[in-house]
């Protein structure tokens, strides 16, 4: 492999998963828990960002060195555990990829004024449309890594029409007023659960870039791409702080819209359609690459058809989309499960990094599995209280 191609893919790596991270309901969870936290919202950030790479690290290497995808790993740590998680993966991913399309509808909307119905049908054809290519592998690398720099470009703008007090966000971070056990199990989840958990590492085994002699720039990838999420977390988090301070209240319909309109006015709509778009457009691409991902293992035809069973994926999402609308109920029930699939997959990896019959000879960092180990527990039991209080509540 050329060393052009390999960076591309250990870059293009780092951002499908930031992007498939990015979508429209991280948008809305960023300016909802601003308004409810304020700058301690900061806190929560420091300590989800530090919970992910602990996640990441952990995942990404085992799947390098195993040169395994994670179904076949789960299969040989507990017989049937790959398909349970598959089917967990799969049934997430579709609900969260109706959401997807629903939001680059509204992103369409936001920029032309025009039917989100349609706007979601014409991205659902863009995203079919890269993977129709023979060189689809590489044109999700690019395009991920173009609407990355387009989300932190734009997002930046906006902070700095909207005036966030910069030395209390820093403050709070450090020594916040308030912590919410729900508000960092929902950004744990939602960057690093259900199918993010895989989009890059998968990316990296399907591009070939394996093996121990690879785990300096595995590592590398996985940290690149959280700290690419986190970049665009903090600075709309900032916008989004910049209005909270300025007594203007979040738009209940539309909160992450808010920053965008307070900051910069009308011109805002199209700056966050674009946003939006961008966000949701690269989320229903990993989504799809990565929920196929986990059936390739169970059919020849589906490995050799892959890149058709991705656009069938993107079809159907979009299909649903079109003809039901977003299932909220589907999507509540999906997310609280997610909370649950995060330490179970994980919790299977750490297995999975001391089984010779899995890794062979490699020596899984102790010190790299004891913080595996501390996300997984803190995460199931910040799950059951999260859980425990939306049934209760």
């Amino acid at each position: 492999m050329k060393n052009s191609t390999k960076n591309s893919a250990i870059l293009g790596a780092a951002f499908l998963m930031a992007t498939s991270a990015v979508g429209p309901g991280f948008l809305t969870q960023t300016a909802t828990f601003t308004e409810k936290l304020g700058a301690s919202f900061g806190f929560v950030i420091l300590v989800s960002i530090l919970m992910d790479i602990g996640v990441q690290i952990n995942v990404w290497r085992v799947i390098a060195v195993s040169k395994m995808k994670a179904q076949e790993i789960a299969n040989l740590v507990m017989p049937g555990m790959g398909y349970v998680l598959a089917g967990l993966i799969i049934m997430g991913g579709l609900a969260f990829n109706i959401g997807n399309i629903g939001g680059a509808g509204l992103g369409v909307q936001s920029i032309f004024g025009i039917d989100p119905i349609i706007g979601a049908l014409v991205s659902g054809v863009i995203a079919v449309g890269i993977f129709l290519s023979k060189e689809a592998g590489s044109l999700v690398d690019k395009f991920t890594q173009f609407m990355g720099f387009v989300l932190i470009t734009l997002i930046i703008y906006v902070v700095f029409n909207t005036n966030p007090p910069f030395g209390e966000a820093v403050a709070r971070t450090v020594v916040p007023e308030k912590i919410d056990a729900m508000a960092i199990v929902t950004l744990v989840g939602g960057t690093v659960g259900g199918y993010i958990t895989f989009s890059g590492a998968h990316r990296l085994l399907d591009a070939g870039i394996t093996g121990k002699e690879n785990l300096s720039v595995v590592s590398k990838s996985s940290i690149q791409g959280i700290l690419a999420a986190s970049v665009i977390r903090v600075f709309l988090f900032l916008a989004c702080l910049g209005v909270v301070t300025s007594g203007v209240a979040m738009m209940k319909d539309n909160p992450a819209l808010t920053p965008f309109v307070h900051g910069i006015g009308d011109t805002g709509r199209i700056i966050f359609g674009m946003v939006i778009w961008a966000a949701s457009i690269t989320s229903v691409i990993g989504c799809a690459y990565t929920s196929v991902s986990f059936l390739t293992n169970f059919h020849a035809g589906i490995a050799k058809n892959s890149r058709y069973f991705i656009i069938g994926f993107i079809a159907i999402s979009t299909l649903i989309f079109a003809t039901i609308g977003r299932p909220a109920q589907v999507l509540v029930l999906v997310g609280t499960l997610n909370g649950l699939v995060l330490p179970i997959a994980l919790v299977v990896i750490l297995l999975a990094a001391y089984r010779k019959n899995i890794i062979g000879d490699y020596k899984h960092p102790v010190w790299m599995a004891g913080f595996g180990w501390i996300v997984a527990v803190a995460m199931s039991i910040l799950s059951v209280m999260t859980i425990y209080k939306y049934l209760a509540g």
